[in-house]
This record gives C-alpha cells, structure tokens and sequence, in this order.
C-alpha cells in the first residue's frame, strides 16, 4: 500500500468516525453524502442554528499541496460573489482539527435526502422527454454563464469539474429547479495532483480485482469515471493540465447535455444525438459539436445563446450527420451505394395499388362562425427615458436604472370574461393548435354546458383568469395587438416616471384597489391612476410579454433601448399582484413568475400595441 493509499485511508476513517456522532467545528455531521477527488461531502447541523447545510472538507494531501493557500484564498473569495438562483451559495469558509471545508446550501428535500441529476435520470429510467431536458440545461446554462461574468481581477469564476453529481433538482410547482454545486473547488487544488491521486485508486481497484473492492473504493472508482468523462481534452493533456478555464466548463456542458438525451457518455466515436432519438425537435447535434469542439476558442461565448439557438439553426440534414470522437473531432463517413429514384417517377408504388374502390375518408369541413371582438379603449404613452427597478426591494429588481421605450398603446383595463368568451367561440374550444391551454374553464368564471360557452351570472365585466400566458397572448393577436412588455408594463403603472412605489403614489390603501380579499371585482371599481388606467395594482397578475430572468436587469442597465426580456427562458413575467395579494405584492417593481402553461384564479392580462 503506498504512502497516498494510506493518507486516503486515514481521511476517510476519521470523518466516518465522527459521522453522527461527534461535532466538527460548530457543525455536527448527521450523515455521509459521498466522497470524491477533492474531499468528503456531508449533510450536517448547525450546533446552535440547528439549521441544516453541506460540509465539503477537503483531503488532508490536497491542502498540504505547494500554493494551496494562494488558490484557495483566491477562489473563495470568487465563491463570495456567486449570486444566482441556480448556484448552490457558500455560506462559509473555514477549518477545524486542521482540515479545511466549505459550508454551502443543503439542497435536500423534507426528508433530508438528497437528489443529484444522476438520481434524477435514474429515477426516469435513464429516458427524459426533450422539454425536460431543455429545462435542466437552461439553469446550468445560466449558473455557469453567472460565475463566468463573476470575476477578481482578470481571473473568472470556473467550475472545471461539472458532471452530473453535482448538479441537484428539485420540483417547485409545475418546473424543475436546478442548482449547480462545488464552483471553485476544482481550483482550490493542482489539478496533476488531483488526477494523479484518483488513478491510484483505480490502479488498486483494478489489481485487487472490482469484485472484491470495498464500496469506498467503488466508489472512488465510479467518481472517477464520470469525473474523466467530463474532462475537457486539453484537461487530460498533462502539458496543458492545469489550464483550467472557462472554456472547460462549457466542454463539460456538451458532454452533460449528450448524456442526458443519449443515456450514455460519449466515448471514442459516438453517434450524434439525432441518430439515436427520432423525437427530437431541437438542433442538439449543433449545440454539442459546437460546445465539444476540440480547439477551447471554438466553443460558445455564452452557454445561454448556445441554448438559444437551439431552435433557431435548422437540423443538419441526415448524410452529414457525421458520428464523432470524443475529442469532437469528426469521424469519416463510411457511405454504402445506393440508387436515387428516377425525378420523373416519384411514386412508383402507384403501379401497384389495384384496390381503387376503397373511399379515403375525408373530415367534414367545419367553418367557424365570424365573431368580431369587443374593443378596449386604449391609452398612449409617448415614448421616452424613463426609470425602472428599486433601489429597496426584492433583489431581482435591483439596480434601478434608466431606460428607452418607443411610443406604445395599453387598454385602460384587463380584458374582461366577456370579451374572452368571444374569443373562445371564435377559436372553437379551449385549446390552441398545440394543444395547449388557453383557458381552464374549472379555475375561470366561464363555463361550458351543451358545447356552448356562457359566463357566471354577475361576472360578465369581471376580468378573465385561470388564462394561461398561451391564450392571453394568443387573444392579444386575434384583436391585433399583443401583450406588454415588462417595461411597458412598470411604466405605465407607475404614471410614467414618477418613482412610485404604488401605482396610487407612495402608498395605498383598500380604498384604492381590490386586494386581501375574497374575490375579483368588475373593472374600474376602483380609482383609475394618473394615466387613466384601471386595476394596475390588485384584482388580477397580468401576463407580460417578457420571459423571466432572475438577474436579467443589471443585463438591462447595458442594453437600456425599449428591453424586450431575455431571448428565452422556463418562466414568462406577471406584474400587478391579485386579489389574494398583500400590499407588498402590489408595488409597481414588484416581479412575479410563472411557466406560461400555468392556470390560475388569479391570472388575468391586458393588451398593448404598438404607436407610429
């Protein structure tokens, strides 16, 4: 047994000994979560805070390495500036008994267990449909694209080693959450180091023999699979190993992204995704040549525009869908010979289909009636500079800033049960070409009975909810207009550039909108404000044109003219609280969320348009 054998050995003994039993610094360890290259993971305690979190305490050999206090005081001072909802936040840095850790969010469920992406893709029998993994990607996208602009001096914030264990998922309502662990810790150590320490445990694996290894050198030996599998090719390059940037990170994000649509890391020659899976819509093949090209400077700038566009490129037509290595090179087509069908005889099997009696059967054509709208007067708001955000509030709507809007037109109300009722009738039901929800007729005031439509007697001038962003948007386009931006929104509910916190002024009261209370109220029941528009604060959450993002307005303060919202994301905007709401909900910077397919009795919208 070699000196590192024996120094692994001993780390693992004293931390399993204090497992459950004895306090570690101010922390008492309740259970193990895993070990890997760096370190052990465990859940613990806070001793007096009682509150749970994750311990990572690092190797022994690791901090004892030439230049560790130099890495590590630079990386966590990086890890203090990560700020997303997708990273997992550190709360603290310290060491006990001589051993350094980490103290970071325990992301476990009510049972304090724990749901990394390798259980999560498990538990789906290793076969996720496409919109799920686009959801997943997307907040790994936006964790790594956040520490990538967080940095101290000219050094970024880098993972270096993304993989699927440290990547966790939780369901929140009707999405996935995704939180991206262990940033920095790949720099914390040598990365020469690092490898060579895990191949000895591979080597001892293999010479004793997998049946007869003990679980924890399983386990390191797992870790180790899926850790070299992640490695960018300039990472397993000894002469450039220690080259850790940004542009492995977004290597790994390819590799991640294939093992979730193939089941399978790629090795050697791999095919392409769109050999093995015939339902999928996006262009993945792009996305993972282009994020597993073998030259770093090739690779996407951003991980959120590779994302993008992925429904932007057309598909790579099949013959040069070509497999490749796992380096992303590509391996040579291997073409079999065969004969192209004659241009003047596209359907030779006409020739050969004799039974001519057989009627084909033909849907009656329905045509749908003629329904004209019912018009909403609309208000014009000059273009201009106006402010947006809070200097006060919730953290997505900081930094308060200037912006740009071009002259625009919004109704002086939400669009009411009456008027959506003719839309209904118009589109002939209640969902669209898609099948998606336009409306969910159980969480509305609208009922259908005989397949006629009719509203609940009294509600006919309440505004409509239980809309999803899908209908709302789809009704602005059938009267020719279309949703609000966010922006358009704020502005035009805080009476243009005033600074209001309320679209009533600097306060408000019951007497000024419908809020905490026990239902809708018909529109312009309350006080219209200094614009002339009704019910902006209270009664419904109005749909916006925007998709949502987290920390998209310090983006805002860079590209200031007329802001149209991020390019994609997994949730649209609402604005406006409800009449569940408390007063805080009703501010004008207040910022709601929620996935455009959502029903609700609170969600409602109102229509903007355009100005020459």
């Amino acid at each position: 047994m070699t000196e590192d054998d024996t120094r692994q050995q001993s780390d693992s003994a004293v931390l399993q000994g204090q497992e459950g039993s004895r306090n570690f610094g101010d922390y008492r360890i309740l259970r193990s979560l895993g070990s890997g290259s760096l370190g052990e993971t465990f859940l613990a305690e806070h001793r007096f805070l009682k509150q749970p979190v994750v311990l990572k305490i690092l190797h022994e050999d690791i901090a004892s390495a030439p230049g560790f206090i130099q890495r590590f005081e630079t990386e966590v001072r990086l890890l203090g500036q990560l700020n997303h909802p997708n990273v997992v936040r550190v709360h603290n840095v310290s060491q006990a008994d001589g051993r350094y850790f980490l103290v970071t969010d325990a992301v476990v469920d009510t049972e304090g267990a724990t749901t990394s992406l390798v259980q999560f893709f498990d538990a789906h029998q290793q076969r996720l449909t496409e919109d799920v993994i686009s959801q997943i990607l997307q907040q790994v996208a936006a964790a790594v694209d956040h520490a990538h602009t967080t940095q101290l001096g000219n050094h970024p914030a880098v993972h270096g080693a993304l993989k699927p264990s440290n990547v966790h998922v939780s369901v929140e309502g009707n999405g996935l959450k995704v939180s991206v662990g262990d940033f920095g810790l790949a720099g914390m150590a040598s990365s020469l180091h690092i490898l060579a320490r895990t191949l000895s445990v591979v080597l001892r694996t293999l010479s004793e023999g997998s049946t007869d290894a003990s679980p924890e050198v399983l386990a390191w030996h797992d870790s180790f699979q899926q850790t070299f599998a992640f490695l960018a090719p300039e990472q397993k390059d000894v002469a450039r190993f220690n080259a850790i940037g940004v542009a492995t990170d977004r290597y790994a994000f390819g590799v991640l992204a294939y093992w979730l649509l193939a089941g399978r890391v790629p090795e050697g020659c791999f095919p392409l995704p769109s050999t093995l899976r015939d339902d999928l819509v996006g262009n993945w093949d792009a996305l993972v040549q282009l994020c597993m090209h073998p030259e770093p400077t090739q690779r996407p700038k951003t991980l959120t525009d590779a994302m993008a566009e992925l429904n932007q490129v057309a598909p790579t037509p099949t013959p040069q869908r070509q497999a490749r290595h796992a380096d992303g090179s590509p391996q040579p087509l291997i073409r079999s010979r065969h004969l192209e069908r004659p241009e003047e005889d596209l359907h030779p099997e006409k020739a050969f289909q004799v039974d001519h009696t057989v009627k084909v059967y033909q849907p009656e054509s329905k045509e749908l009636p003629e329904i004209a709208p019912l018009e909403t007067e609309m208000i014009i708001i000059e273009g201009g500079t106006f402010s947006r955000g809070s200097t006060d509030g919730k953290r997505d709507e900081l930094p308060r800033h200037k912006i740009t809007l071009r002259s625009f037109a919004v109704d002086v109300h939400p669009v009411t049960n009456e008027q959506f009722v003719r839309f209904l009738e118009a589109m002939g039901g209640e969902k669209d070409n898609f099948h998606r929800d336009l409306i969910r007729l159980r969480e509305s005031r609208i009922k259908r009975s005989g397949g006629k439509v009719s509203i609940e007697s009294g509600y006919h001038k309440h505004p409509v909810v239980g809309v999803t962003w899908y209908g709302a948007s789809a009704y602005a386009k059938w009267v020719g207009k279309r949703l609000p931006t966010e922006a358009e929104w704020e502005v035009a509910a805080s009476g243009g550039d005033h600074g209001w916190a309320f679209p009533t002024g600097d306060a408000i009261d019951k007497s000024q909108a419908n809020y905490f209370s026990a239902d809708t109220t018909p529109i312009k029941a309350y006080p219209e404000n200094e614009l002339g528009l009704y019910d902006v604060a209270g009664n419904v959450y109005e749909w916006c044109l925007d998709w949502y993002d987290y920390n998209y307005y310090e983006r805002s303060v860079q590209e200031p003219d007329n802001p149209q919202g991020p390019r994609q994301g997994v949730y649209r905007v609402l604005r406006g609280g409800c009449w569940k709401s408390l007063k805080e909900d009703l501010r004008c910077s207040r910022r709601h969320r929620n996935n455009p397919g959502t029903v609700n009795g609170t969600y409602g919208f109102r229509c903007a348009a355009d100005v020459q």
